[in-house]
């Protein structure tokens, strides 16, 4: 049957199991969504800005793992995309873009709203198709969706000319992709497995490092099986928390920058690094010829370009972390290493993170315990980028997988609105809470219209402490306290909300934070919060930029000392 190019598209979409769609049309896309009605099983939500589309389909896709899909038209359009296709890149998320693109015909002269986005975002996705016959739509949509969700996941690009879309073509739709260079490995090598299951067993102090990769492939109970069967404690990246529940007795927290004192220590200290579905972030390793300078390390990951990038490896392994981790546990021996995880519960009781001082002051890890203890840990929380980052991973515990959802590789400002809004979609059942700074959320605050009009009962926590926090930190502790370009003006974010038709409070003092936090819980759809918090709190623990994981700075008083050395340091990028 002959169909038109945009049929052809939406057909796809559905054959591939896609229910929702965040974007916003214009002129180039005008024939595909004209024909979204035609569609019902296509469900079709109107973002205000592009960006807010990419980053909702980023967050939908987090939540749920399937392939997260959003449009845009040519031009401003397909460029506003470009932000959340690099986080999605970095972060190893499936999603979908579907661009607009000028017709045929005016494609490389320069007309209205033209521009080249499959070269834009060339470095950026793991391939880009632009269309030139609308009979090959059927077979691009099939690969596009098969490449976002297979082996190491990540952005698809595909851009259509809008004389494509109304052209019509017999549709074809393929049973299965045929790719013969595309054959991403999910088992590891036996013989790598046998290495690595030799170190464990032979292993006196081995940690346990996993990333986003575990959530990825699902493995949970293989990650948990082997931390009990060897005693091995377990220390998450950023993108990783939530991959191992957080109470239990091996779980050491996160490391890194901000990661926990304890858990730099004890990945300092190790003889044996595991490392599972991460990629040795410079965040998380701080000084890289510093890290783990005892140890041997294992590299698990199903990437082969990461292993062995960042830090030298004497065990890699290529493969889907669930599938290895299932093979290497039928060879580890069970152990108990007991003196070596006394030292450490030593280490967390010495250096102890989750106490948060006693003060009248308004501070935001109180405020984010209290949605701890409001939703007993059953929620999903979603971030944007900057200080109240760090304060969600740090105070909120994870106990369920996947529960936090947040921007890693690119730390992108104003992620956390419109992901919210992703997540929420994408499982409806869920609470989910949007905790975010005043800055990251002035960055997609027009995505409230988007909560309203679709209905998405998302919960937010404004931490409003009227500065970019994050950078303030930073000139406070290296730059001598010139607060340049920092201090922020916010509206009043309490009349925002209502002027966009939902409730929201404002919250001044310490006595009011649980009483707000419930009312927002009570609320059947979405609630605003604004917490004024303390104006300069600081993120600790904190690495130095070119320091070594083991020079973590705990608190304020080695703060002197930390900027009178950093002078001698070599200054990373914030």
């Amino acid at each position: 049957m002959k169909l038109t190019g945009a049929q052809m598209v939406c057909e796809g979409l559905v054959k591939e199991g896609v229910g929702v769609i965040f974007g916003i049309l214009g002129g180039a896309l005008l024939p595909l969504y004209d024909t979204l009605p035609q569609y019902p099983q296509l469900r079709h939500i109107l973002v205000r800005h592009e960006q807010g589309a990419a980053h909702a389909a980023d967050g939908y896709a987090r939540a749920t793992g399937k392939v997260g899909v959003c449009f845009a038209t040519s031009g401003p359009g397909a460029t506003n995309l470009v932000t959340g296709i690099a986080n999605a890149h970095l972060d190893s998320v499936p999603v979908l873009a579907i661009t607009g693109q000028v017709a045929r015909p005016f494609i490389g002269k320069d007309a209205f709203q033209e521009v080249d986005i499959t070269g834009i975002t060339l470095p950026i996705t793991k391939h880009n198709y632009l269309v030139m016959d609308a009979a090959e739509i059927p077979k691009v949509v099939k690969e596009a969706i098969y490449l976002a969700r297979t082996g190491r996941p990540g952005p698809v690009l595909i851009d259509l000319p809008r004389d494509v879309q109304i052209e019509q073509a017999e549709f074809h739709y393929p049973a299965k992709v045929d790719l013969p260079s595309y054959k991403p490995t999910l088992r590891g090598h036996p013989a790598q497995v046998k290495k690595a299951a030799k170190l464990i067993n032979e292993a006196q102090a081995p940690v346990i490092i996993a990333g986003r990769g575990v959530i990825i492939s699902g493995g949970y109970s293989e990650l948990k099986e082997l931390a009990e069967t060897a005693q091995i404690p377990v220390i998450t990246t950023l993108l990783g928390i939530s991959c191992f529940p957080e109470s239990h007795a091996l779980s050491y927290g996160m490391l890194g920058m901000h990661g926990m004192a304890y858990a730099n220590m004890a990945v300092d200290a190790a003889d044996l690094i595991i490392a599972i579905g991460m990629r040795f972030d410079d965040r998380a390793t701080a000084k890289v010829s510093a890290f783990a300078p005892h140890a041997h390390i294992i590299h698990i990951d199903i990437d082969p370009a990461e292993i062995g990038k960042n830090v030298r490896v004497d065990v890699p392994i290529v493969g889907d972390a669930a599938a290895v981790l299932k093979e290497l546990n039928k060879l580890v021996n069970p152990a108990k290493h007991i003196d070596w995880v006394r030292q450490l519960d030593d280490w967390r009781k010495e250096h102890p993170l989750t106490i948060i001082r006693d003060t009248e002051q308004l501070l935001p890890q109180y405020v984010v315990r209290q949605i701890y203890e409001a939703t007993k840990g059953e929620a999903i929380i979603v971030t944007g980028v900057g200080q109240h980052q760090m304060w969600a991973a740090q105070h909120y515990w994870y106990d369920r997988p996947n529960t936090f959802i947040s921007s890693g590789g690119l730390g992108t400002m104003g992620f956390g609105l419109p992901a919210s809004i992703g997540a929420k979609v994408g499982c409806p059942d869920e609470t989910v809470w949007c905790i975010d700074g005043d800055g990251s959320f002035q960055m997609t605050i027009q995505e409230l219209a988007t909560i309203v009009q679709e209905k998405v009962a998302v919960k937010i926590a404004v931490l409003h402490n009227n500065y970019l926090g994050m950078v303030r930190q930073w000139q406070e502790m290296f730059y001598g306290k010139r607060y340049v370009a920092t201090p922020l003006s916010s509206p009043d974010f309490v009349k925002i909300a209502q002027a966009y038709g939902f409730p929201a409070l404002r919250v001044e003092h310490k006595k009011e934070v649980i009483p707000a936090i419930q009312k927002a819980m009570e609320e059947p759809g979405p609630f605003l919060i604004d917490f004024n918090i303390e104006p300069e709190e600081n993120v600790y623990p904190m690495v130095p930029p070119g320091a070594a994981l083991s020079e973590v700075l705990e608190g304020p008083k080695k703060q002197a000392k930390a900027a009178k050395d950093s002078a001698k340091l070599p200054v990373s990028n914030l």
